[in-house]
């Protein structure tokens, strides 16, 4: 593992430096187009092109029908020359064997070779590869992708239509999002399909920049949602942020703030840049930040090379009781998995590559022999550096510029059985699986060419496309549809942007009872075609390096206790708030309020219906207003009964019997229809109390207006010659003209009731607390208009009475007519403005009084006169005494 730390910190060194090896870009693609330049000249005098110049480079070479590509990092440095037009070949000098990188390297060999034996694809074709070394350098994996691309023979025969498949058809790699970017910048230009195995960066992404890029390893994006999603599953609000200071460090903190904020699954205490000199100061900083911030939690997105002299800073000042959470780059680091370290490692989360495992791997690893590939043309470099690497013996001579070997020299007959080598620890294949991936998506994409039916293909003309004659547009256009199972079980396949469907593993270091180190997987994160997005984790299998073996909490501030709400700290994130009371109507719950009829309850922290009001039977008001139309109904049956008894006296035959009789049962009439107004509104009640009370009413004064008229009418047949006016004011006109009065208040009622019903209505905007009943009157003209009637009849009928208020005593009811009525005005001209005032249920209980009030006045100043005679004074209520009263005056 030491090698793959070399290599780790070579790799985002190399991002550091990303301008220098731009730079180197430029010149060799300008060499590039030169070589080009020459051999067209030489193309147009001679048919063959003739290659000006050539990368000699570290390689892996296998002939066959279709030929892939690869870069790997066999070794993790190198010390390149300076560029010189010569025609001396310049050889790169790379140094420090990555052992992992050569596993990676033959993983890929292993997939074509297992590829090839398989009948069921790609039949009857035989797949080849050449693989190249890009040391860890930008400038020598970018000449490897244009050697892959251009091809490394001398010279080749030109066809007359320039048809042809390129040197490769596909490329696998690089490993690294810097070198990936470059390459796919380059190659996209002919749309030459690249899939990477290591590259995380979200920016290749880009369709638009970068065409024909594919990756079997998730993006980086995604990796920052699994992370975001652990976060909530903990209930982690707070945390920390340290990234590297390159492309993958950046791209991943501005991915991180922007998903953080749309999910709503926390915030960031803090967002930190690891220095790329180590500088101490910068370091003592951000550890000190960490020692003294509230933020229990702290992920790292960063390579080894990173973590190393921030944990000496953590040792340093002993920072414990933090959860690190690790990004792929180093959840699997053996170099920080020590026992110095685990005491503020331990229990770190972390997120990894989808661990796989590959039947047959070991057995084609341990056939690999330095002395294979003798007699191929292209030599065998990369397994004699494994071999005097992995032995510690040299080759005689060894290979020109590859100065890596010392000691013994190698007979070619060493057993890999009998070394210890990492190289055979296949226990944990993640890279390798990724690697394998993608051999075989090229595979079925060439496969699916293979299948394609004349007259059924996919490009102009229905055609298909040839392995002889195949563009790179087309096999990307077969890559992009690719989808299959892996023998792991794993879906692989590719979305719009090149990405295949993301899984992670989530791994847990574990520090055992006995002292060992254990990296142990507790759960994946991954992203299904129907699912979406999941994760699952086994807590139960979770190490806490806490004393309570628990979880920790990581909030900024902790949830309001019932009753209270946040409030927001000026100039902090929104998880650090202050928990203040409750405003009135509002609770501690998500939404923070209550549904329209409920309300808060006086601790705040729960929803209660909100109290009704409407005038009850059961309050004291309500049952007050009852029994004064029970009494008013009840007086008026008496006198009825009363005035029945004595039908046949002259107090009641001289006062019109049938239109008392008639008028007492309208106020009868009117005291019940105010029960109409207590109790719960209805829509029936709504409807019938206005309409109850406007007929009632109407009834009433009806009959006041005509005992009125027929007052005047015998007043005036009395003299002399006016005998004839009486023929109009009979029993049958006196009836008729009640019941024409009343049809018009009913008319009056039913257009109202059809054209806008009164209904009932909870009103909230008295009380915010409480709900108010009410009926509300639909149609205010159609209310105004039914007022507007009984008011006209009431005013006429006084205006007459009082016309008549002096008339002799045997004639003259006017006088109680002009009173009663004087009495019913006075009730409701004051019950319009207090009716207009009055909130909720009281108006009805002024309406109800109003009623009350009037009937009550009318009952009394019409009949108590009469009835104090009936049974009081019954000699007085005698024609005699009538007539005498008379006589006297007059």
């Amino acid at each position: 593992m030491k090698n793959r730390n070399k290599c780790d910190a070579r790799r985002e060194v190399m991002g550091g430096f990303l301008d220098i090896d731009l730079l180197l870009c430029v010149y060799l693609i300008l060499f590039f187009c030169l070589s080009s330049s020459l051999c067209s000249m030489s193309s147009s005098l001679l048919s063959s092109c003739k290659l000006r110049r050539k990368f000699h480079l570290n390689g892996l070479h296998k002939h066959g029908d279709v030929i892939l590509g690869g870069l790997f990092e066999v070794h993790y440095t190198s010390v390149f020359p300076e560029w010189k037009f010569t025609s001396e070949p310049q050889q790169p000098s790379c140094k420090g064997f990555d052992t992992l990188g050569f596993r990676h390297a033959m993983t890929m060999a292993f997939a074509i070779d297992e590829i090839n034996k398989n009948s069921n694809l790609l039949h009857n074709v035989t797949l080849g590869y050449s693989l190249y070394d890009n040391c860890a350098t930008l400038v020598v994996g970018f000449s490897g992708a244009l050697s892959l691309a251009s091809g490394q023979e001398e010279q080749f025969l030109l066809q007359e239509n320039c048809s042809g498949s390129p040197p490769v058809l596909g490329i696998v790699g690089d490993s690294y999002s810097t070198f990936t970017i470059a390459i796919s910048n380059v190659l996209g230009l002919f749309k030459l399909p690249i899939v990477s195995y290591y590259a995380t960066c979200s920016c290749l992404s880009d369709r638009q920049r970068f065409p024909s890029f594919f990756r079997t390893i998730p993006s980086d994006s995604f990796q920052v949602r699994a992370m975001i999603q652990i976060l909530k599953h903990f209930g982690w609000t707070w945390a920390g942020l340290l990234v590297s200071d390159d492309d993958y460090g950046l791209h991943v903190a501005q991915s991180f703030q922007s998903d953080l904020a749309q999910s709503g699954g926390g915030c960031l205490a803090y967002l930190e840049v690891l220095p790329w000199d180590s500088d101490p100061s910068e370091l003592k900083r951000i550890v000190y930040l960490i020692k003294t911030s509230t933020a229990r939690v702290v992920m790292v997105f960063a390579h080894d090379m990173h973590l190393i002299p921030l944990m000496e800073e953590v040792v340093q000042q002993d920072v414990t009781g933090r959860q690190w959470i690790a990004s792929e780059a180093w959840t699997a680091a053996a170099v920080l998995q020590t026992p110095r370290l685990m005491p503020y490692l331990g229990g770190t989360l972390g997120i990894a590559i989808r661990r796989g495992e590959i039947p047959g791997l070991r057995e084609f690893f341990l056939q690999i022999h330095p002395d294979q590939n003798d007699n191929d043309s292209y030599g065998n470099n990369f397994v004699r550096q494994f071999w005097e690497y992995t032995f510690q013996c040299r080759f005689a001579p060894p290979p020109a510029g590859w100065i890596e070997a010392g000691g013994a020299l190698c007979t070619g007959q060493e057993d890999l059985q009998n070394v210890e080598t990492e190289f055979l620890d296949l226990s944990n294949l993640r890279p390798e699986y990724n690697i394998y991936k993608a051999v075989y998506a090229l595979a079925y994409a060439l496969d699916n060419i293979l299948q394609c039916e004349l007259g059924k293909g996919p490009f102009s003309g229905h055609s298909c496309a040839a392995l002889q004659t195949l563009e790179p547009w087309q096999l990307v256009h077969y890559l992009q549809k690719v989808n299959f199972t892996t023998p792991f079980g794993d879906q692989v396949s590719f979305d719009e942007n090149g990405d295949v469907l993301p899984i992670y593993d989530v791994m847990n270091w574990q520090w055992l009872p006995d002292g060992k180190i254990k990296v142990q997987y507790v759960g994946e994160v991954k992203k299904s075609a129907f699912k979406g997005e999941e994760l699952t984790l086994h807590e139960d299998k979770i190490f806490w390096n806490f004393g309570s073996k628990e979880p920790p909490r990581s909030v900024c501030s902790e949830s309001c206790p019932p009753g209270t709400r946040m409030a927001r700290k000026k100039g902090e994130p929104v998880c650090c708030f202050d928990c203040i009371p409750c405003s009135e109507g509002k609770i501690s719950n998500k939404t923070g309020g209550c549904p329209e009829d409920f309300w808060s309850s006086p601790q705040r922290d729960h929803c209660v219906p909100k109290k009704t009001e409407f005038l009850s039977y059961h309050e004291p008001l309500g049952i007050c207003l009852t029994m004064t139309s029970l009494l008013g109904t009840f007086i008026c049956a008496v006198v009825l009964g009363i005035f029945i008894h004595h039908r046949s006296t002259p107090m009641v035959r001289a006062n019109n019997s049938e239109l008392s009789f008639l008028l007492l049962v309208s106020l009868k009439l009117c005291f019940l229809c105010s029960l109409l107004f207590i109790g719960r509104p209805r829509l029936w009640t709504c409807q019938l109390r206005h309409a109850a009370f406007g007929i009632s009413f109407v009834l009433c004064v009806s009959c006041i207006l005509v005992k009125t008229m027929v007052v005047l009418a015998v007043f005036k047949a009395s003299k002399p010659g006016g005998g004839s006016s009486l023929k109009w004011f009979g029993a049958v006109q006196q009836r008729g003209t009640v019941l024409v009065l009343t049809c018009i208040q009913a008319a009056i009622c039913t257009c109202w009731i059809v054209s806008a019903s009164p209904v009932p209505h909870k009103n909230t905007k008295y009380h915010n607390d409480k709900i108010v009943y009410e009926c509300v009157v639909g149609s205010t003209v159609g209310f105004a208009v039914l007022l507007g009637y009984i008011g006209l009849l009431a005013i006429l009928s006084f205006l007459l009475a009082f016309l008549a208020r002096n008339l002799p005593d045997n004639f003259n009811e006017a006088k109680l007519i002009t009173f009663s009525m004087l009495i019913f005005c006075a009730v409701w001209v004051a019950f319009v403005p207090a009716y207009i005032n009055s909130p909720g249920k009281y108006a009805d209980a002024v309406e109800v009084f109003a009623i009350l009030a009037s009937s009550f006045g009318l009952l009394v100043a019409l009949f108590g006169p009469k009835c104090y005679i009936i049974l009081l004074r019954p000699e007085r209520n005698t024609k005699k005494a009538i007539m005498g009263r008379g006589t006297t005056k007059s």
